[in-house]
């Protein structure tokens, strides 16, 4: 048994190449495209955004890869304008080699490594993970070993989504009624792109007292 943090991998693009796509997309409406200056990007998408008028924003994307429990991509799944390649429960058999024999767990955000609870949590993967290689020596199938794994289950995840998408999934996904190991992705990835894309992420806001030392790692691949 193996437990991992989550982690997240964006795609490297040009963010103000992005910009200058929509407002290029966006001035075909006006016919204005003579105005497009090397700045003009920034006050045409926030005028646009403050007027309501973001299906512009659906021209480009962004792809990212997770590492995540299965809770985790159970909630994000529910937007269906993305796009999701998760690995598959059917076909991998954590019992193999190929997975080194053995479950990878994510580590609860909102349990405390150390306390009565983690350890409970902690003993109880322990066993599914015993089961399930047992079971996966009697020749079950991935198909029914699968019954056996709980939320906490590792994998990972291709998500894609146009910007728009994104503004909407992040103004759901990053506030206080969110599930913590969502916000534990979801607000780093929104600091991220608030940081390459400020006329169009900065009036998004998030759960600021979510412990900033849980989030999850990003990087650029």
């Amino acid at each position: 048994m193996k437990i991992i943090e989550p982690i997240i991998q964006v795609e490297k693009v040009d963010y103000k190449q992005i910009m200058k796509n929509l407002e290029r997309a966006c001035r075909t409406c006006y016919r204005s495209e003579g105005k497009i200056t090397e700045e003009s990007y920034k006050t045409l998408l926030k005028n646009c955004i403050n007027r309501g008028h973001e299906s512009i924003l659906e021209h480009e994307k962004i792809t990212i890869r997770m590492v995540c429990d299965i809770g985790v991509y159970k909630d994000l799944t529910r937007h269906r304008i993305a796009s999701f390649s998760i690995e598959s429960t059917r076909y991998c058999n954590y019992g193999k080699d190929k997975f080194d024999n053995q479950i990878k767990f994510i580590k609860p955000v909102n349990m405390e490594e150390g306390t009565e609870l983690y350890e409970k949590w902690y003993n109880t993967c322990k066993i599914i993970e015993e089961n399930y290689i047992e079971m996966s020596k009697m020749e079950a199938t991935p198909d029914q070993l699968r019954m056996l794994l709980p939320h906490s289950t590792a994998a990972e995840v291709t998500m894609t989504a146009n910007i728009r998408e994104w503004k909407h999934i992040f103004s759901l996904r990053c506030t206080k009624h969110t599930h913590p190991a969502v916000e534990q992705l979801m607000i780093p990835l929104l600091l991220k792109f608030k940081k390459e894309m400020p006329e169009i992420f900065d009036s998004i806001e998030y759960d600021e007292a979510f412990e900033p030392t849980k989030y999850a790692k990003i990087t650029e691949i």
